[in-house]
C-alpha cells in the first residue's frame, strides 16, 4: 500500500513525537538519579516503577475499551485531518510542546534541592502522556486498514 504523503508525514509525526517524549523522559530520569535525594532505591520507584505503571495503563486502556478506541482513534484522525505533522508549523508546536514538557519536569526536579516537593507526580503524568502518543501510533497503523479511511489515505492507482 501506497500513502498519500500528508498520511505518510502524519505517521511519521506520531513516531517522532512517540520517540521525542521517550527519549527526554530518558533524560530527567538521568537527571533525577544525578540529583534527587533519597537514595537508588525511591528514585527507582518514583521515576521508573509507579510511572511505568501509569505509562502501562494510558497505553493498554484505550487499546482495550472499546469506547475509548473509539475516542481515541477519532482523535487521530481529527487530528490529520487539521494537519497534525503536515506543516513546519504544527511540527515546532508539537516539539514546543514536548519541551515545555521537558523543561516542567527538569524544573521540578531541580525545585527539590531548593525545599521543594518531591517531584513523583510529574514523572507519573509524562510517563501516561507517552503511554497516550504510544496508543496513538498504533491506532494510526489500525486506521490506515479500515477501508473508509484507506480510500482517503492511499496514493490513486
Amino acid at each position: 500500500m501506497a500513502f498519500i504523503k500528508p498520511w505518510r508525514d502524519f505517521k511519521r509525526m506520531q513516531d517522532v513525537a512517540l520517540v521525542a517524549a521517550s527519549l527526554i523522559y530518558v533524560g530527567a530520569v538521568i537527571n533525577a538519579f544525578q540529583v534527587l535525594p533519597g537514595g537508588s532505591d525511591l528514585i527507582a520507584q518514583r521515576t521508573l516503577i509507579w510511572p511505568g505503571v501509569f505509562l502501562f495503563l494510558s497505553m493498554v486502556l484505550p487499546l482495550l475499551v472499546p469506547w475509548l478506541k473509539r475516542m481515541l482513534a477519532r482523535y487521530v484522525w481529527l487530528s490529520f485531518q487539521a494537519g497534525f505533522g503536515q506543516t513546519a508549523f504544527s511540527v515546532i508546536t508539537g516539539v514546543g510542546l514536548l519541551a515545555g514538557a521537558a523543561l516542567f519536569i527538569y524544573w521540578q526536579v531541580g525545585a527539590v534541592a531548593h525545599g521543594g516537593r518531591y517531584p513523583a507526580a510529574v514523572f507519573s503524568g509524562y510517563a501516561a502522556g507517552i503511554g497516550i502518543l504510544a496508543a496513538q501510533a498504533v491506532l494510526v497503523r489500525a486506521l490506515e486498514l479500515q477501508p473508509p479511511i484507506r480510500k482517503f489515505i492511499e496514493e490513486p492507482s
